[in-house]
């Protein structure tokens, strides 16, 4: 890192310490989210690169409104199994593999998240089960995260060059509390984030389904007591985060739905969409799905591990994927 890039970090550091966030900065925020944005004239001048089997403009104003749309029927089967089966096989055989996997059960404490080679096979096939950035080993996850309809829709509603910013898999729900995505997933720009639900088999309402808040995107933002974004010096904590979100959403009328969708459906959602996973009500009840968090070029030009050293990128329909620079033997050992 040169001299320039040093001092030039050092003072987004200082500035971030003495003047935190209070709210996403106007000056950067995606088109989609500024004051009554023109979707007819932007699609105009900005038609899809692929062509998309939903209304576009019905899709954007949904998101606009709602802060989130659910791209119905849009993954052929195949490419779920395909991907599905690389699972199977990284579970199956965790000794082969490295990459990062957290369980969150208190005999894992206080080290929960490590190599999959440390866990117990028996573990990483149960519950509280957090899969990390398997895209980076699997080719089929790859092109799945970046199915051209997905990548269509990023693209319309940042209008910058999309890239991939992190994975999950889940075999269960994740019975997590209510929160956004923002304070946790950061890039250098925090508006320039969205997130994609793929759903790898159709979902019951007893697996702990995915639920949101309606057009919560637009709440007021939650103050960490270090600004909008959790920090080490944070004074407020999850669990206080989730009953303001709770709690405001409540008061302020925003509806609450239940995610119930099928095999090859998608959730995209905003940033700053409430949100949480119910609690599983059935034991044995799957709820198989793939998180992929997407963010800008210009808000994550480098992988956010290693924020001071130059990618290596793959471009799957014009989005970039970074290689995993813990973990580079791993890169694409399932094809």
């Amino acid at each position: 890192m040169s001299l320039i890039q040093r001092v030039k970090r050092k003072a987004e550091a200082l500035k971030s310490q003495y003047f935190p966030l209070k709210e996403f900065d106007k000056s950067t925020l995606p088109w989609i989210d500024q004051d009554k944005p023109d979707i007819a004239g932007f699609l105009e001048k900005n038609p899809p690169r692929y062509d998309v089997p939903y209304d576009m403009a019905d899709k954007l104003r949904n998101w606009q409104q709602n802060g989130y749309v659910v791209l119905e029927n849009i993954i052929p089967e195949p490419m779920i199994d395909k991907f599905w089966g690389d699972f199977r096989e990284l579970v199956s055989h965790p000794e082969k593999y490295d990459l990062s996997v957290r369980i969150d059960l208190d005999e894992f404490k206080p080290n929960q998240e490590r190599n999959i080679k440390e866990f117990p096979k028996q573990a990483l096939q149960g519950k509280y089960v957090k899969i990390n950035d398997f895209h980076n080993s699997s080719v089929a996850g790859k092109k799945l995260m970046t199915h051209p309809y997905i990548v269509s829709f990023l693209e319309a509603i940042f209008n910058e060059k999309v890239v991939v910013m992190q994975s999950l898999v889940f075999m269960y729900g994740s019975q997590q509390p209510s929160h956004q995505d923002y304070p946790w997933v950061t890039a250098k720009i925090p508006s320039h984030l969205a997130a994609a639900w793929i759903a790898l088999e159709d979902i019951k309402i007893d697996s702990g389904p995915l639920y949101y808040y309606i057009g919560s995107h637009r709440m007021p933002k939650f103050n960490f007591g270090s600004g909008i974004l959790y920090k080490k010096d944070s004074t407020k904590n999850a669990l206080e985060f989730a009953d303001y979100l709770d709690k405001t959403c409540a008061e302020l009328k925003y509806p609450k739905e239940t995610l119930l969708i099928k095999k090859g459906d998608v959730l995209i959602w905003h940033s700053a969409l409430a949100h949480g996973g119910s609690m599983i009500t059935n034991p044995g009840q799957t709820r198989k799905s793939f998180v992929c968090h997407y963010s800008t070029e210009k808000a994550l030009p480098y992988h956010r591990n290693f924020p001071t050293q130059v990618p290596i990128k793959q471009d799957y329909n014009g989005v970039y994927i970074y290689n995993n620079p813990i973990f580079p033997q791993s890169e694409d050992v399932l094809k």
